[in-house]
């Protein structure tokens, strides 16, 4: 089976329709995981051929991810690209995500957004280039962006990490963990179309970027890094 698309969403009515209906355009199967959403967030995708996965509550992003990995995995997909719902990602660029990891076999490819740091909020912008430097010295990977959430994750890496976060610090943990299972990370340069995302994101920057940073140190502490 060839990469579905793994949508986490809450809340996310005012932009969710355009996002699902771009990413259908490239002829990829679409999952969306309502993450609680105590909006219409569900009800707007009625009729559209997606597959919807939704949570009693919200639980947060890394959970939604969670969800969403373990249907693919069952549904049989050799990869999964996350874009997020708020309409900051490029989605023109995942034939491009795709065809990039496949050819050089990564494990993980990151959209990078490293050209646009300066454009995010400042919490953010410190953190993503500390985790960017703490990431090479510790792993060697010369990746540009460590929070982006738009990814190229395979079959291979969901199946074989185990994930704990349920919030934003999932994407640094797995990471951590796939470089200690010996897969290989990289990142391509796609600009955002915003930056962060931060007008209709529910990224917390001081709260989620210190649960990112002790997500990182907790997993030196166990050797993974």
């Amino acid at each position: 089976m060839a990469a579905c698309i793994l949508i986490p969403a809450y809340n996310a009515e005012k932009t969710i329709l355009a996002v699902v209906r771009e990413c259908l355009e490239h002829g990829l199967p679409v999952a969306v995981v309502d993450d609680g959403s105590t909006d219409d967030t569900a009800g707007l995708l009625a009729g559209l051929p997606v597959t919807l996965l939704r949570h009693g509550h919200n639980l947060g992003k890394g959970a939604a991810l969670k969800t969403g990995f373990a249907w693919a995995l069952e549904s049989g997909f050799d990869a999964v690209v996350t874009v997020d719902a708020d309409g900051q990602h490029d989605v023109a660029a995942i034939p491009l995500l795709v065809a990039s990891a496949e050819c050089s076999r990564w494990g993980i490819l990151i959209a990078s957004r490293h050209t646009q740091f300066e454009q995010m909020a400042g919490l953010r912008k410190i953190w993503n280039r500390i985790g960017v430097w703490c990431i090479w010295k510790r792993t060697g990977f010369e990746i540009t962006d460590s929070q982006s959430g738009f990814r190229y994750y395979s079959r291979e890496v969901l199946k074989d990490v185990s994930l704990e976060s349920n919030g934003y610090a999932l994407e640094m943990e797995i990471l951590l963990k796939a470089w200690k299972s010996g897969f290989t990370i990289g990142s391509l340069p796609i600009a955002a179309r915003v930056a962060d995302g931060r007008a209709t994101s529910h990224y917390r920057p001081f709260k989620d970027t210190v649960s990112i940073s002790m997500t990182f140190l907790r997993n030196m502490r166990r050797g993974i890094c």
